[in-house]
């Protein structure tokens, strides 16, 4: 199972009189079939987080390890934006990432296709796909890798809300049943709740203020009465720390 350990982190922007931290102090255990959400206003460090968890960005102070079975863990990536390459095919996006182009390979990605509902679609460009088919194809091509650990940085927050909706039960179904560690970022407290079983809750200034445990059962939906409670604890903690800026 994958393991991620983050010891004393901190992470700074600029130098002199412009330095800006972003992260201060943040310490944090993740292993296991475990979904986490970040959850702050904007500005408290959250997407900075996740790109040094991925290795995009680098850390100012303190050490991140995140690993698999004592190796390096492999990891995978789902942007904002779906960043598919318009000029190629749904499937040839999907095996543009993969280490080959076997069989074999193809039938993964037709079946990460399948997960998202768009497993007829695999000749289209994506010029021909909606915005929420794209980003479907993007989740597909994310997982399509295998990766250990599947980093997601606000992948609905452009999506209207019934599409995001759909992407969010999708998404429930393929990490029950890949069982990966998912880190997902977010602003919205629902999303948050619907989709994890663990939230990291973020202050101004980038520290952790609240690790916080979603012990509900899946399926879930935001309407359901305990994710509405779920999500009136989480507000409250937001209440606590004087930071209401989110949605």
């Amino acid at each position: 199972m994958a393991e991620i350990k983050v010891r004393d982190l901190r992470k700074e922007f600029g130098v002199g009189d412009d330095k800006v931290v972003a992260l201060e102090g943040v310490n944090l255990d993740i292993s296991g079939h475990v979904f986490v959400s970040i959850v702050g206003a904007s500005g408290c460090g959250k997407s900075t987080l996740l790109n040094i968890l991925s290795g995009i960005e680098t850390p100012t102070h303190g050490d991140v390890q995140i690993s698999q079975d004592g190796k390096p863990a492999a990891k995978g990536y789902v942007f904002q934006s779906a960043r598919l390459l318009p000029w190629r095919t749904v499937m040839d996006n999907l095996l543009f990432v993969q280490k080959d182009r076997s069989e074999e390979t193809r039938a993964r990605c037709q079946h990460y296709l399948d997960m998202v509902q768009l497993g007829d679609k695999g000749k289209k460009y994506p010029g021909e796909l909606s915005g929420g088919m794209q980003q479907r194809v993007g989740i597909a091509r994310a997982f399509s890798t295998e990766p250990d650990v599947l980093f997601m940085d606000e992948p609905f927050s452009h999506l209207d809300a019934i599409t995001a909706r759909t992407l969010r039960a999708e998404l429930q179904n393929m990490w029950q049943e890949t069982r990966k560690t998912i880190i997902f970022v977010t602003h919205d407290v629902g999303e948050a709740v619907e989709l994890s079983n663990r939230i990291l809750v973020f202050a101004k200034g980038g520290r952790m203020a609240d690790d916080l445990a979603v012990p509900l059962p899946f399926p879930r939906e935001v309407a359901d009465p305990e994710v509405a409670v779920a999500k009136a604890n989480v507000f409250r903690t937001f209440e606590s720390i004087g930071a209401l800026a989110v949605s």
